[in-house]
């Protein structure tokens, strides 16, 4: 029969691989969800260069909407 002390320490390693599993689903779910809002602003930038005709285009269209 194991002591009380090899069960304490068994149940320390235990939960700390348990803690460790959490923080890497957190990590890798942060990064996820980085990479996908990168995609999104660059794809949202592409079509507002095509829909005003180029980088000159949006440019000139983005000095319009901020001055009116």
């Amino acid at each position: 029969m194991k002591s009380a002390n090899a069960l304490t320490r068994e149940k320390s390693i235990a939960q700390g691989t348990v803690s460790t599993e959490i923080s890497r689903v957190g990590v890798g779910a942060i990064g996820v969800t980085s990479i996908l809002i990168g995609c999104w602003a660059v794809v949202t930038l592409v079509s507002g260069m095509v829909s005003s005709g180029g980088p000159a285009g949006l440019v000139s269209s983005f000095m319009t909407a901020i001055g009116g």
